[in-house]
């Protein structure tokens, strides 16, 4: 395995794990046995798992804004643009893991600092485009200007992240109808 694939699998590894175990229950000794290799040859890529939990969260964090771009380009309005975001979630619910952000933010207070920051910075990039989508819908008189749009991208990013604990929880891969998201914004 090259020295980039090696990273790469380990960033993968690392993210599935923290999604299926938890940051707080996955070791070294985990990744040995996923991707073949020696602790010392994670340690050469990774010093320490504070570095290779950082690299994961920024990896899936310039993914979360490639996400947002693909989504804002295909999507002409706000209610299809907040169906698609939606649907992010229901992919991960059908792998029968959390989403990353929500997996790392219930062990936030024993996160290091560094981790803690970030999990932060990876649900205040998902609120702001949320309320800058509202806006837009707003905007185009999609949804009523009467919505505080921080508060409803709060609601949604609540319902998506709580549905996925419950989904995990009951080991069900139940979907969130779209329109709810329409009741929260008053559409329905």
């Amino acid at each position: 395995m090259s020295r980039l694939n090696t990273r790469e699998s380990l960033i993968e590894s690392t993210e599935h794990l923290i999604r299926a175990k938890g940051y707080s229950a996955f070791s070294y000794a985990d990744l040995e046995k996923e991707i073949g290799i020696r602790k010392a040859s994670i340690h050469y890529h990774f010093p320490t798992k504070e570095d290779l939990g950082i690299c994961v969260v920024e990896t899936f964090l310039a993914h979360l804004n490639e996400q947002f771009m693909s989504i804002d380009g295909n999507w002409p309005d706000a209610l299809g643009r907040l169906g698609a975001f939606a649907r992010l979630f229901a992919e991960d619910r059908s792998t029968g893991q959390l989403p990353l952000c929500g997996a790392l933010a219930a062990e936030m207070t024993v996160l290091p600092e560094k981790l803690q920051a970030l999990t932060t910075t990876y649900l205040e990039t998902q609120m702001q485009w949320l309320e800058k989508t509202i806006l837009d819908g707003i905007a185009s008189r999609e949804i009523a200007p009467t919505l505080d749009a921080r508060q409803k991208a709060y609601e949604i990013l609540s319902l998506l992240e709580g549905a996925s604990f419950v989904s995990w929880g009951l080991q069900d891969r139940g979907e969130i109808d779209p329109s709810v998201i329409g009741l929260i914004l008053g559409k329905n």
